[in-house]
């Protein structure tokens, strides 16, 4: 079994966010679930980017990001959902050691900090018509498996962002499913 750090998206640690943690430890994973808004909760992504960015900054959120993951093994699987993928991939670089990674609904460029590790496989998953996902997300991963040596980038139809969080209107409960099928195998693999 494997040992998930799952970072979550910019609306903060939602009851989705927790409920997605939820059927990977019912599989048997160990899923930690840092809040790096401590309680905050946001109803529209522009405001939960203005918190990320205006309020507290990169710094910061680096800051909060590393002490997410201070304590835990260093063979972890890095998981994010849209903004928590740029501080997974962050962590990816800063950490050796990871055992993979899962990023959702986002998926940052492969020579972002300092580049992709080399050997750390990578499962991505997307709506191809999402803005903060799209051809661009689904090249990032490519070049980023091509690194790796392994894993998979999965774009599913449609547009929306945040359809892995099912406390949101935006869920699909079957493209989820799939995803959640999808992200067990991979870590049944690693």
């Amino acid at each position: 079994m494997a040992e998930v750090l799952l970072l979550h998206h910019v609306l903060g640690l939602t009851d989705g966010v927790r409920a997605l943690a939820d059927r990977l430890r019912v599989a048997g994973h160990t899923v930690h679930t840092p809040d790096l808004w401590d309680g905050l909760l946001f109803d529209a992504i522009e405001a939960g980017m203005a918190h990320e960015e205006e309020t507290l900054g990169w710094d910061t959120m680096v800051a909060k990001a590393t002490a997410a993951a201070e304590g835990l093994p260093t063979d972890l699987v890095y998981a994010g959902i849209s903004m928590g993928v740029v501080y997974s991939h962050l962590l990816v670089a800063r950490r050796p050691g990871a055992r993979g990674a899962v990023f959702l609904e986002s998926c940052t460029g492969p020579d972002d900090f300092g580049g992709w590790t080399p050997g750390v496989p990578l499962q991505v998953h997307g709506h191809i018509g999402d803005q903060f996902f799209g051809p661009e997300a689904v090249a990032n991963a490519e070049a980023k498996i091509a690194i790796a040596g392994s894993g998979a980038v999965y774009a599913y139809p449609g547009d929306t962002h945040l359809f892995v969080d099912s406390s949101l209107p935006t869920y699909d409960e079957a493209q989820t499913d799939l995803v959640i099928e999808r992200t067990l195998e991979f870590l049944a693999a690693l």
